[in-house]
């Protein structure tokens, strides 16, 4: 079990920690023996998630179902980092020694037709949260960023590429980045890690968490949505990028994977004895197109999915692959799981079930 010193597990604050990537982590953080607090507005999310998570972890006998109750080592509060007179509270009232920051607004299409609600929230509920973990003496920060900071290139991308999103979603990971440098070069108490991930997919083995397909805004639950019947066919954003097979490639890793990337992440802070500010890639290295994706959800499905032509969306780019090298390195981790696992798991979750977060797992 990791402790912080006093024989205590490490406490962890998971801002974001009921939405998809977070759910996740949350799963593998209490499976690891850390102390975790969910902070969620529940804007993009379900108290539902919560209850899967005690489920999975064990840990519901003791919640009696309350959402915000005082686990062992699970507990969520309903909290937007927007809000900082609620985020005080939450520091106030609860230690931490580390925090996992998920929470934001994460669409491309969207944030180009809303670029001031994504800088006010995702830029403005950053530097609330900054502010308040400083004031607390909490400065160990794993950020969840994004591939999208970088500009395109051909080959696989390393940490050290060029940054310039095309998107305004991409712009505000890329000047939070930004203000993360600049808050450690000027107290180098703080300890830092920047994870630039790829494109998640797949969801927990046991059915109970995915990605909520009722809204999609990334391939994998369009694929889904139309393996069920619940669209007729998947639009093709492009079919004229500079590829092999004309459609946009990307590189995807399993959301578990990525998960104990941010745990990695984060034991590298704990054992580093200086404050420090580290950047790293979190992909596989391959990449996929949509068609190939599609043909792959067909095999390990056994539905068909029928496939239409459409215009590229605005901001979208034609081939995104990390260089995960630097991580192995620095951090030890290394996606595992195979395409065709997240597939599996993906489907296990769409089929159990259809309408996300708002029906119960079979």
């Amino acid at each position: 079990m990791p402790t912080n010193g006093a024989a205590k597990p490490v406490r962890v604050l998971c801002t974001g920690g009921l939405g998809y990537i977070g759910s996740h982590t949350v799963v593998r953080l209490v499976e690891a023996g850390f102390d975790v607090t969910i902070m969620d507005n529940l804007s993009n999310a379900k108290e539902e998630v919560f209850h899967r998570i005690q489920k999975i972890t064990h840990s519901e006998e003791t919640a009696e179902g309350k959402v915000g109750a005082v686990l062992d080592r699970l507990r969520f509060f309903k909290v937007d980092m927007c809000d900082a007179e609620a985020l005080q509270k939450l520091f106030k009232d609860h230690h931490f020694d580390s925090v996992i920051h998920y929470a934001g607004l994460k669409a491309v299409g969207e944030s180009v037709e809303n670029p001031l609600e994504y800088y006010s929230t995702n830029v403005g509920g950053t530097l609330n949260l900054l502010k308040v973990m400083d004031t607390a003496g909490c400065r160990r920060l794993v950020f969840s960023s994004s591939a999208t900071v970088y500009r395109p290139k051909a080959g696989p991308i390393v940490e050290t590429d060029p940054t310039g999103a095309s998107n305004p979603y991409g712009q505000t990971k890329a000047m939070i980045e930004q203000i993360l440098k600049d808050l450690h070069n000027a107290d180098a108490r703080w300890s830092i890690a920047v994870l630039r991930y790829f494109n998640p997919v797949g969801g927990h083995p046991s059915g109970l968490l995915g990605e909520s397909p009722t809204h999609p805004n990334n391939l994998l639950p369009y694929i889904q949505q139309v393996a069920i019947g619940h669209r007729p066919h998947l639009y093709v954003f492009g079919t004229d990028w500079d590829t092999p097979d004309g459609t946009g490639v990307r590189d995807y890793l399993h959301v578990d994977d990525l998960a104990e990337g941010h745990i990695a992440a984060l034991r590298k802070l704990e054992h580093e004895k200086d404050g420090c500010f580290l950047i790293h890639n979190l992909g596989t290295g391959k990449g996929h197109s949509v068609l190939e994706m599609a043909d792959l959800f067909e095999r390990v499905s056994g539905r068909k999915i029928p496939r239409k032509p459409a215009p590229r969306r605005p901001g979208d780019l034609s081939s995104v692959v990390a260089d995960p090298s630097l991580a192995e390195q620095e951090l030890g981790w290394k996606a595992q799981r195979s395409m065709e696992e997240a597939m599996a798991s993906a489907w296990k979750w769409q089929s159990q079930n259809p309408n996300g977060y708002d029906t119960q797992a079979m």
